[in-house]
Formats: structure tokens, sequence, C-alpha cells
């Protein structure tokens, strides 16, 4: 299956997870917020979040600093 993350088309196995991708990507679990297909995903709901084919998922991680 394909997923477009981040804007990069990226193989991912049929039974991918939100919360499987995000562990895949080494994509920190505070700070983080993601949408796919446009609707914000709540943190809640990562585990349980199957991905289909041709979703677009974007991640956005919080930076700290000055």
């Amino acid at each position: 299956m394909k997923a477009t993350i981040n804007g990069e088309p990226r193989e991912i196995g049929s039974d991918a997870t939100l919360a499987s991708v995000l562990a895949e990507l080494n994509v920190p679990e505070k700070g983080t917020a993601v949408a796919v297909n446009d609707r914000v995903v709540v943190k809640a709901e990562y585990g349980a979040y199957r991905l289909g084919d041709g979703d677009r998922v974007e991640i956005i991680v919080a930076v700290a600093g000055g």
C-alpha cells in the first residue's frame, strides 16, 4: 500500500496503523500533531487508526528553542 507522508510517497503495510507508522519513523510522542486526509487525529486514536491506500498523512512536531 502507498501513503503520502509529509509530501513523500511511502510504502506502508496493509495493516499499518497510525501508531505503527509513527514508531517506524521514530516520531516523538510528545509535541506531535497528526492529520490524515486533512482531518486531525487525536492521540488516543493512533493505535486503532488504520491507514488506507492513498492516505495523506501530515506530521507536525513542535520544536522548542529561541
